[in-house]
């Protein structure tokens, strides 16, 4: 029997290494130039500082004295317990707006004033009422993630396909059956996306009021060090916001793609193969 080796699929990890490597070289010549700008004086280091700079502060910081892991943790739970909050209130008004639509016109206003009332603005307040713990971040990465979930969620279940609805119906389907198996299902989608936006707005609100009146958190870290002029300091502290902003928009991107897998063909076809080979295993029983 002859050894035929098949061809590499698009999709494999050289594929993917040719496609991140221009990125890489691109974001690596940036980086040195950056670097010969600073050195040169081009670039005063005090407002920007060198690359070389800000890797040694992130080493100093992660590895040297470790001081990050503690702000880091105490801003990430402040944006996912905000986020939690925000989006259970945002989700549950807009699937009661959804099914009662007196309900809509009374909620909606409170919705959009709520809206378009800058964060900012309310953080004097919402730190007045919670104090100057972790209560007060909380609370506005609540408030400032609760809008787009809202928005979103309730969009997503007040588009109705007539057709589909009509052969629900045919077969004998209730209300319930039908806001359950096809409404909710088609508003995943919308509903996803209006989380992923609450979700790295929850990390501004609790990075707002941090730097506003805290005493640990990454904005408190930040903070410090710009006052004391410390500058690359305070640039490796911003990238870690960032990380926080990209492990919570990630997380989310993974729930997406494994409870909305109809929207991708991939998960799709392997979905419909795993509940292929159940049926198949349950009737050879």
């Amino acid at each position: 029997m002859s050894d035929v080796s098949s061809p590499k699929a698009p999709g494999t990890a050289d594929h993917l290494m040719f496609r991140i490597l221009p990125h890489l070289v691109l974001f690596a010549v940036l980086l040195l130039i950056w670097e010969m700008a600073v050195r040169t004086g081009i670039i005063t280091s005090i407002i920007i500082p060198a690359p070389s700079k800000i890797i040694g502060a992130i080493w100093e910081l992660y590895v040297t004295k470790g001081t990050i892991y503690r702000h880091f943790f105490i801003t990430f739970t402040e944006a996912v317990v905000g986020f939690a909050i925000g989006a259970g209130v945002a989700v549950t008004l807009a699937v009661c707006s959804a099914l009662w639509d007196p309900f809509k016109r009374y909620v909606s206003p409170y919705a959009i004033v709520l809206n378009v009332t800058p964060g900012i603005a309310l953080t004097p307040i919402i730190i007045a009422w919670f104090g100057y713990g972790m209560g007060s971040k909380i609370a506005l990465a609540a408030v400032i993630s609760f809008f787009p979930i809202f928005v979103n969620t309730l969009t997503g279940l007040i588009q109705r396909d007539e057709d589909r609805e009509e052969l629900f119906r045919s077969i004998g389907a209730t209300d319930a059956q039908i806001f359950r198996k096809l409404r909710v299902p088609a508003a995943l989608p919308l509903l996803f996306a209006g989380l992923k936006i609450g979700l790295t707005t929850a990390l501004i609100g609790a990075v707002v009021a941090e730097f506003a009146q805290a005493t640990d958190g990454v904005g408190v870290l930040m903070s410090r060090f710009s006052f004391q002029l410390n500058m690359a300091a305070s640039l490796a502290t911003l990238l870690s916001m960032t990380v926080i902003g990209l492990i919570l928009f990630y997380s989310m991107e993974f729930l997406d793609d494994r409870i909305v897998f109809w929207r991708r063909e991939s998960r799709g076809a392997a979905a419909s193969r795993a509940k292929a080979r159940a049926w198949k295993s349950r009737m050879g029983q």
